[in-house]
């Protein structure tokens, strides 16, 4: 797999485009900019397949249903907990100075232990609720490398003060499913650097070992 992050939108999300090496690409929480993302790919020489998202965030998922519609490709995730968040876009773009969005429904919703394929691509899916109900974790083994949303970030874990939020959760969710996938996994965050679960684990003050 090959990727390279695209950081869109004023809250610079990280989008990511990952590809194969037929050239069969996917973007991971395509918040916003449809048509910088869509010149990367078309610059690549890439075939856009689908659309996957890790939760439902504007931020995260801004330009997802103007690519559906322009493309005629799938949106993938997030896990069903997340229609609450999908279904208030409107709501949150009047909220967050961000332009008109609609609420929309993924083609396919997504469970724990659930598989996604882009070509020759597969991601496990792993269910990671606490910044969101419904948030998802996309994670390639052959790579070593997870798409982690908001969930956790370089020194840091995501916000759980939000509606359906859950601190506790989130925490677990780290520790039970992320962390045991091993310290050389690498992961890309839904906004900064990316950084490795096993640094994480030995220093992020809010889930590293030994922390509160």
């Amino acid at each position: 797999m090959e990727f390279t992050i695209l950081p869109v939108t004023p809250y610079q999300q990280n989008c990511s485009l990952v590809w194969d090496a037929d050239g069969v690409a996917a973007l991971i929480d395509p918040g916003g900019d449809a048509e910088r993302l869509l010149d990367e790919v078309s610059r690549r020489k890439l075939t856009l397949a689908s659309v996957l998202l890790t939760h439902g965030h504007l931020d995260h998922v801004g330009a997802a249903l103007e690519l559906r519609d322009r493309l005629g490709i799938p949106i993938i995730g997030p896990q069903r907990d997340e229609a609450f968040w999908l279904d208030s876009l409107p709501q949150q773009a009047e909220l967050f100075g961000f332009p008109p969005a609609q609420a929309f429904t993924p083609d396919r919703w997504l469970e724990d232990g659930d598989r996604v394929e882009v070509g020759a691509i597969r991601f496990d899916v792993l269910h990671c609720p606490g910044h969101t109900p419904g948030h998802v974790v996309f994670y390639d083994a052959s790579a070593r490398l997870a798409f982690v949303g908001d969930v956790l970030f370089k020194g840091s874990i995501g916000r759980s003060d939000f509606p359906r939020g859950n601190h506790r959760a989130l925490v677990a969710a780290i520790r039970e499913k992320l962390f045991p996938l091993g310290d050389d996994v690498r992961f890309v965050p839904g906004h900064g650097a990316m950084s490795s679960f096993g640094h994480e684990r030995r220093e992020n003050p809010f889930v590293a070992d030994g922390a509160g």
